[in-house]
């Protein structure tokens, strides 16, 4: 997989910062191949991402740029020495998982599956015909802190980059989200706050909803309220019954968690408090 070199930061704005940028990755013999920023005029804060072409290591990179981060107050990351590796968590829902591994196997995802963990057996065929490890890991209320202490040690067995819950039915503790803050993506029916509960399509159908949609967003302690990656919306009208509602979600919740983990493995998402900017 070709993984591109890139410099993401944020920092106060102030003259001259795309220009030290730029001539550092230049005195280290790098070719900028594309730059994105954003000024945010109301934090005052500017995000940017370089994509650059070199032979120097990013490591070694980093620890020379240490020094003009400090100076401009930089928040910044080099990567692309090997691509983001995705440990997928799934319950008995295999829409997500089965839309993720074809643009994984097709080499349109941006970065590498490297297990699968579910507190179900259901989807454990479709998790090794990809030729992936699968980890069962049940969950109950009183074995909770086992299983999540589980799921660490596989994160660090498998070097995972990132958690990727693609409609994984439980609620991670406010210390594993923390421990994972800006590195694990969830994906919701976007009828949540307003259809909260069991059978939202059904509620949805009940009310009439003439959009359906889902949201990708990075999993903190506040349930289904982290910061939104992407969403994605499709009209629909009286003719949806329930199960075509649930047909057409099912399509959005893919289109927009497969989305979200591409940007993120290319590093085109940058937090902003609650918020993110996405460079697509």
């Amino acid at each position: 997989m070709n993984v591109p070199r890139t410099l993401t930061l944020s920092c106060p704005q102030r003259p001259g910062i795309v220009h030290a940028v730029s001539s550092f990755l230049f005195s280290h013999g790098c070719d900028i191949v594309e730059h994105q920023q954003f000024d945010d005029r109301t934090s005052g804060r500017l995000f940017s991402r370089t994509a650059f072409a070199g032979e120097t290591c990013v490591d070694d990179l980093a620890a020379e740029f240490a020094g003009l981060a400090r100076e401009y107050g930089m928040e910044f990351t080099f990567t692309g020495e090997r691509p983001t590796r995705i440990l997928v968590m799934v319950s008995t829902m295999g829409h997500c998982l089965n839309d993720l591994l074809f643009r994984w196997r097709s080499g349109n995802l941006g970065g590498e599956i490297v297990a699968v963990v579910s507190n179900h057996e259901d989807l454990r065929p479709m998790a090794e015909a990809a030729g992936l490890p699968f980890h069962h890991v049940p969950v109950t209320p009183t074995t909770k802190p086992q299983a999540e202490a589980r799921l660490r040690e596989l994160v660090a067995q498998h070097c995972a980059d990132l958690v990727v819950l693609a409609r994984y039915m439980q609620v991670l503790s406010d210390e594993l989200t923390q421990d994972l803050r800006g590195r694990a993506i969830n994906i919701h029916h976007s009828f949540l706050p307003g259809f909260k509960g069991a059978k939202p399509y059904h509620q949805a159908f009940d009310r009439g909803v003439k959009l359906v949609g889902a949201t990708a967003h990075y999993v903190t302690a506040d349930l289904d309220e982290g910061p939104i990656i992407e969403q994605e919306v499709i009209r629909i009208d009286h003719t949806h019954d329930p199960a075509a509602l649930a047909t057409v979600g099912r399509d959005a919740e893919a289109l927009a968690l497969s989305r979200a983990v591409k940007w993120h493995c290319q590093q085109r998402v940058l937090l902003n408090g609650h918020s993110t900017v996405v460079f697509r």
